[in-house]
């Protein structure tokens, strides 16, 4: 292709990276690509570190997206075991932080983010390989396990644990978790999932800092626990970014294209970008976005300028439940139930933003039952349009 970047780099050696640099293969890109990851490891799948490797229902041997045979045949210059710790815009180079300068025509951002911490003593975190394996070693029988933030990481870190017999506390500020993502109703079923399995789940609860017993709460009070994790949001990593030129602002500010400046693109979880579908920017922390974005990233800077417009999709597994979603929940202003029942905790329930269809979430239903909504969101689907659907059509 005519003005196509000869030496591309990626910073990110997880989904949204590799997935770039197989596009760019698969494209026809024959020039190098550089691939910069801070871990030692090749790029492995996140999403079983909370689910199947905490409860061990998996070895680590699992979580590679790729074989090495793979890997080699993309051709990559793989740079892993190192941070970028700098980008010049200018003189087109990532600094990394064994001091090398690497060079590029053009540049695919997916560095992701980082767990947030609580002050005091040191906690867990669930975000690598070690941090789960190092979790892990701390569940069990006899046990007791503080889990600070009742988001989906946390309620699913809390899942696993109970199941392996250990006493957890789940501690969240919010008076019902889940309610500004979810809906207040669904929120409140998901906490009494959690009540049932013998979870000590406590809302509204503002925790301190972390302590040699567990965690201090606002009050003063402390929570005793054996070990703790902290489950409270992630931060994008754009520190390496600062002084770049590059407009940072809760992530790598992108247009709906994702591009952040010319040649430069940005992809998974660190990338703000423009979603036109939905008419908003998005910074979305799914394994499936990153992989989507990833590919639209380098076909764009490629020359393709395909707007990236998707329906995001999320999953979560919670004891028996699986959950599935599409769609933009947060900022929702109704939700309605169209089947099954609460009670039940087997249901779809849709969600209106002013006066249209943004999003849907089913619990335990088959896949197939939310297609229909699916491609209502993408078609843009006015809210009394949609919620008139029979079932198995589309807007």
């Amino acid at each position: 292709m005519t003005g196509a970047p000869g030496r591309v780099v990626i910073v990110g050696a997880s989904a949204a990276g590799l997935t770039a640099a197989e596009t760019l293969r698969r494209e026809g890109h024959a020039g190098t690509i550089t691939l910069v990851g801070d871990e030692a490891a090749a790029p492995y799948d996140r999403p079983p570190l909370s689910k199947e490797i905490l409860s061990g229902a998996w070895t680590p041997d699992r979580l590679p997206l790729r074989t090495p045979a793979d890997l080699d045949a993309l051709g990559l210059d793989s740079r892993y075991g190192r941070r970028a710790v700098r980008l010049n815009t200018a003189q087109r180079t990532v600094v990394l932080s064994d001091g090398t300068e690497v060079p590029y025509d053009g540049l695919i951002v997916a560095t992701g983010v980082r767990p947030r911490k609580l002050p005091g003593a040191p906690a867990h975190v669930l975000r690598t390989l070690d941090d789960a394996l190092a979790l892990k070693d701390r569940l069990g029988p006899g046990r007791s396990l503080a889990v600070v933030g009742a988001g989906f990481l946390g309620a699913e870190a809390a899942a696993v644990a109970a199941g392996l017999g250990t006493r957890v506390i789940l501690l969240e500020p919010a008076p019902v978790p889940l309610a500004h993502a979810v809906g207040e109703e669904v929120g409140r079923m998901l906490a009494q999932v959690h009540l049932d399995h013998g979870v000590d789940l406590r809302t509204g609860i503002g925790v301190a800092e972390v302590v040699p017993e567990g965690v201090r709460l606002d009050d003063g009070s402390v929570v005793e626990a054996d070990t703790v994790l902290v489950a409270i949001g992630s931060g994008p990593n754009t520190e390496w970014l600062a002084g770049s030129g590059l407009r940072l602002a809760d992530g790598l500010v992108c247009d709906q294209f994702s591009a952040a400046a010319p040649g430069v693109y940005g992809a998974g979880d660190v990338a703000r970008w423009h979603n036109p579908l939905f008419g908003i920017p998005m910074r979305i922390e799914h394994r499936t976005n990153a992989a989507e974005q990833g590919m639209a990233a380098a076909r764009n800077l490629l020359g393709a300028q395909r707007p990236f417009a998707p329906v995001p999709y999320f999953w979560s597994d919670q004891y028996d439940m699986k959950i599935r979603a599409y769609g933009c929940l947060r900022g929702h202003h109704e939700v309605r139930i169209t089947e099954g029942s609460l009670t039940e905790r087997k249901f779809t329930a849709v969600y209106r933003t002013d006066d249209r269809l943004t999003g849907v979430l089913s619990i335990g239903m088959p896949p197939r039952s939310i297609r229909p909504w699916q491609q209502a969101i993408a078609a843009r689907a006015l809210w009394r349009q949609a919620v008139a659907l029979p079932e198995g059509t589309a807007a």
